[in-house]
């Protein structure tokens, strides 16, 4: 779907992540403080206040509802189309100074990717995605999927969100599977794995009961830079499944 304002609303959503981000970097001491701690998850005050930050910019430009990872649907009917707002993707990366994080923003039309923006604030790297022109940038250079077609010489990025299965059949079936290509990362940032996916770093990223925000961004940047995402068994939390890829393996 093309909409009259695509632009505008890209812009936007670059405008928001970049002041979120700076928000991270610059207050890092003060947000990096607890609000709720699980035996795998984490809730630190950066995430609320980063979400917060976001969802004012967009509500104050944009007609678009909002859907964000800490404080769910900005209205009950989202409508077609709406916002996807992960304020801090890897929060126990930002937590532990790990330079493993971002902020991930994207628009969707009828649960599809239209346009992506992932700030990766440590490094001062922007990648946006742009479904309607086919076009995925970093720091506003063009970037394609890599073109490797062999698991044997191809990198795997995958993770274990909160809720994996840790049965021995599943793990065996997961190791099975991990044997088969040349490396495989677990970076703990979702959002970033789409990332090196759509800028060659890596040729696929998969994961199992992940969540709509840390993805949909991401989808838009592979999608646009000519890979393949993939997303699937959507749940009424919004936990999906995903393979992100070059499109070639």
């Amino acid at each position: 779907m093309m909409l009259d304002t695509l632009d505008q609303e890209l812009d936007l959503a670059i405008t928001a992540s970049i002041k979120a981000g700076k928000l991270l970097i610059d207050n890092r001491y003060e947000l990096n403080n607890e609000i709720s701690i699980s035996t795998k998850d984490i809730k630190l005050k950066a995430d609320v206040s980063s979400e917060s930050l976001i969802k004012k910019i967009l509500t104050s430009n944009s007609a678009y509802p909002v859907l964000a990872e800490e404080s769910g649907k900005s209205k009950e009917d989202l409508g077609e189309t709406f916002w996807v707002v992960d304020p801090l993707d890897g929060t126990a990366n930002y937590n532990r100074d790990i330079p493993i994080c971002c902020v991930s923003i994207g628009l969707v039309h009828k649960m599809e990717p239209l346009v992506g923006v992932i700030y990766d604030f440590n490094n001062n790297d922007l990648y946006v995605g742009d479904c309607s022109k086919n076009i995925s940038t970093l720091n506003n250079k063009e970037i394609n999927v890599s073109k490797l077609k062999q698991k044997k010489e191809a990198i795997l990025i995958t993770g274990l969100p909160h809720g994996t299965d840790y049965s021995d059949e599943a793990l065996n079936k997961m190791v099975t599977d991990m044997q088969s290509w040349k490396k495989v990362r677990m970076i703990g940032s979702a959002a970033m794995a789409c990332c090196y996916v759509a800028s060659g770093k890596a040729e696929l990223y998969k994961e199992n009961g992940i969540f709509f925000w840390d993805i949909i961004a991401g989808a838009a940047i592979v999608n646009s830079a000519g890979g393949s995402a993939e997303i699937s068994n959507l749940q009424e939390n919004y936990q999906v499944d995903v393979i992100f890829s070059n499109a070639q393996l």
